[in-house]
């Protein structure tokens, strides 16, 4: 969801804040499902959706807008990039697993959690890492977030 300041107006992001916050909301999700009891099978599920949406939105702008920018601005950053491309794969595969999937069957909470751990680990890659060497780039980090905040609002919109 769009970031508001207390007048409701939209908060200018660049595309670092943006995906960083994002990263924040879902860490925040994930914490929430670990706190959760066996028995509230219908709330898990309602947060699982929740963040299955959420980390498909994420990755869609990533791949769409985020990474090709910062592969066409240095080669420096292409097997960083590369690397978040394959980590993606392999959680939107366990995401499409837990869309078909009940909080009773077998592996559910499992799946949940090493969902978590893969984000966890993809985060602090490019917290750590990309996102640094990002700011050092060439790009207008501002207008990127723009572009990327507008292709947020129209994927949740169509969610």
């Amino acid at each position: 969801m769009p970031n508001a300041n207390t007048k409701g107006q939209a908060v200018q992001q660049d595309a670092i804040e943006l995906l960083t916050a994002q990263h924040k909301e879902v860490k925040d999700m994930f914490e929430e499902f670990e706190n959760m009891s066996d028995r509230a099978t219908t709330s898990k599920k309602k947060l699982v959706e929740k963040i299955c949406e959420n980390l498909i939105m994420h990755t869609a702008i990533e791949e769409e807008i985020f990474y090709p920018a910062v592969r066409e601005a240095s080669k420096e950053t292409e097997d960083m990039v590369d690397e978040a491309v394959v980590e993606h794969a392999s959680a939107k595969d366990l995401i499409a697993q837990l869309q078909e999937a009940d909080p009773g069957d077998d592996l559910y909470d499992a799946k949940v959690k090493v969902l978590g751990e893969q984000i966890d680990h993809h985060v602090e890659e490019e917290e750590e890492e990309m996102f640094k060497k990002v700011r050092k780039l060439k790009l207008d980090l501002d207008a990127l977030g723009q572009e990327m905040a507008a292709r947020r609002d129209e994927l949740l919109a169509s969610a």
